[in-house]
């Protein structure tokens, strides 16, 4: 599929739903500004005792309730265990705002209030 046929590509160059057909040049169309802000943080398991290498264990509960702002997901294997010689993050929490300052505290506020119970060794 071209990139300039792609909906959501077509909605960044402020091209409505119905026009199809119309070609963009991605090196001189200009695209629609964007009017939000979203920040990340990822969720890990990692010993900081050991230089932050990933770890391994069992997570019992995670406790996070998403917002408006905010939003995650989490993985974990059978029976809630990380493995040690994977990827260490588990978890992701983005958080949006009009601008970085917001988005940012909307992160901080979800990070203050994540819970997470376990084993990790």
């Amino acid at each position: 599929v071209p990139l300039e046929n792609i909906a959501q590509i077509r909605r960044f160059y402020g091209k409505s739903d119905s026009d199809t057909t119309s070609p963009i040049n991605f090196l001189e169309d200009r695209y629609v500004y964007p009017d939000r802000h979203v920040i990340a943080s990822r969720i890990t398991a990692e010993n900081p005792d050991d230089g932050f290498k990933p770890t391994s264990g069992k997570i019992e509960r995670i406790k996070f309730q998403s917002s408006v702002a905010c939003w995650g997901y989490f993985s974990i294997g059978a029976k809630g265990g990380i493995h040690e010689y994977a990827d260490s993050q588990f978890g992701h929490i983005f958080a949006h705002g009009n601008n970085r300052e917001e988005a940012r505290k909307a992160l901080m506020l979800s990070l203050k209030n994540i819970e997470v119970v376990g084993e990790i060794r």
